[in-house]
């Protein structure tokens, strides 16, 4: 057994040949740039790559196992020049009736262990919305619907940044997931944290007790792979080995969730759109106390004070712990060239963050942003929430 890194939550912007993905994406996110990405910066050993049921994405990946660098796992995956494990998936967003009993939606991300699984529910997804080729369309499917089509095709499936306020199952559709799922809720063995919220905020709900955390970056740009990610014992790196860590089975374990603090999200707190600015007072608020207005961004930290059935955190015994994990773009004084500088000699972003002395990094880049980069991996730095889609800030 041995340690991994993994973000199982990474968008496609172009295809190879230029036709849009995903479109908030950046061009340079294609499905050969995120493998090279992984395995020569970020030190990535497992990265889930969310569009592939696209059939502009299958077309890049049929070419990309022809380049001779990488090949299909026999436990499901393709393994990138032996040093990344790409799993191939897809979000897909579910059509649910909301709390107030009106439409919502909600992103689920499915992941398949071989090229013919995601080009079968490729085919059968389609007869469910309008625009195959595109990342996260609207499906006419429920998520109590579209777990029978996952598995159908040796699939799992995931519920999406639970928390967020737009196209989330807590945020967007229910105060209990298993209101969605019903009888097949035990199916949904993980949920995805999302960037606003953490294990001691999510652990107040006590359906989610038996449910492993996962967390991730839901990149949409290449230097925000791994943004936020896990640390995963496993055997080897492949599709059913994740599948076994998500599950606690046989000794694979999720061991530490790396994340953001929640301040520092751009949900985190209910955002007033009329001042311009988060509200942080000690309990949630659908109005703003200041202007009195309703047009108010609810945000995640809100929503779970809402929805929460227990007072305080009381997380399972196998519960591994929640790292708050400052990624190097966010540190005060690290910009590019500082990050390119750092990584010319130390290789992968996983180096610089979890396993140089200060002195190393000192070398490099000065006193001052070493000690920067110190205090954010120890936690000694003053965060200012981030809501309404801005993100949070590090003083």
């Amino acid at each position: 057994m041995y340690e991994i890194f993994a973000d199982l939550h990474v968008h496609i912007g172009r295809s190879e040949n230029g036709k849009p993905i995903k479109i908030t994406a950046a061009k340079s996110l294609n499905f050969a740039n995120i493998a090279k990405e992984c395995a020569d910066r970020k030190g990535i050993n497992v990265v889930g790559i969310i569009d592939c049921a696209s059939p502009y994405v299958i077309e890049d990946i049929e070419k990309f196992l022809k380049t001779g660098d990488a090949y299909e796992l026999k436990d499901g995956g393709i393994i990138y020049k032996e040093k990344v494990c790409i799993l191939l998936g897809s979000e897909v967003e579910t059509s649910e009736i909301s709390r107030d009993g009106k439409c919502g939606s909600a992103h689920n991300i499915c992941f398949f262990p071989y090229l013919k699984d995601i080009k079968q529910f490729s085919k059968e997804l389609s007869h469910h919305l309008k625009n195959i080729t595109l990342s996260t369309q609207r499906t006419d499917l429920s998520g109590y619907e579209l777990i029978d089509i996952v598995e159908k095709y040796n699939g799992i499936l995931i519920p999406a940044h639970v928390f967020t306020p737009f196209k989330s199952y807590y945020g967007n559709c229910t105060d209990r997931i298993e209101n969605i799922f019903k009888e097949k809720f035990n199916k949904i063995f993980a949920i995805e944290l999302g960037l606003s919220s953490d294990t001691y905020l999510a652990d107040t709900i006590s359906e989610l007790e038996n449910k492993t955390f996962v967390t991730n970056s839901d990149a949409h740009s290449l230097p925000k792979i791994a943004r936020e990610y896990n640390k995963i014992l496993v055997e080897d790196i492949s599709f059913k080995e994740i599948v076994k860590a998500l599950k606690n089975e046989d000794g694979r374990k999720i061991i530490a969730n790396y994340g953001l603090d929640p301040k520092l999200g751009k949900y985190h707190r209910t955002y007033c759109d009329n001042c311009n600015k988060p509200i942080e007072i000690d309990e949630p608020v659908e109005i703003c106390p200041i202007c009195g207005t309703k047009k108010v961004t609810f945000g995640v930290f809100d929503r779970i004070e809402k929805i929460k059935d227990k007072e305080k955190t009381i997380s399972p015994t196998i519960r591994p712990p929640y790292i708050y994990q400052v990624p190097l773009n966010f540190i005060p004084g690290v910009g590019e060239k500082t990050i390119e500088k750092l990584l010319k000699t130390f290789e992968t972003e996983m180096n610089i963050l979890h396993f140089l002395t200060k002195d190393d990094i000192e070398a490099i880049v000065g006193e001052k942003v070493a000690e920067n980069i110190i205090n954010a991996r120890e936690g000694k730095v003053i965060v200012h929430s981030g809501g309404g889609g801005n993100y949070g800030k590090i003083q």
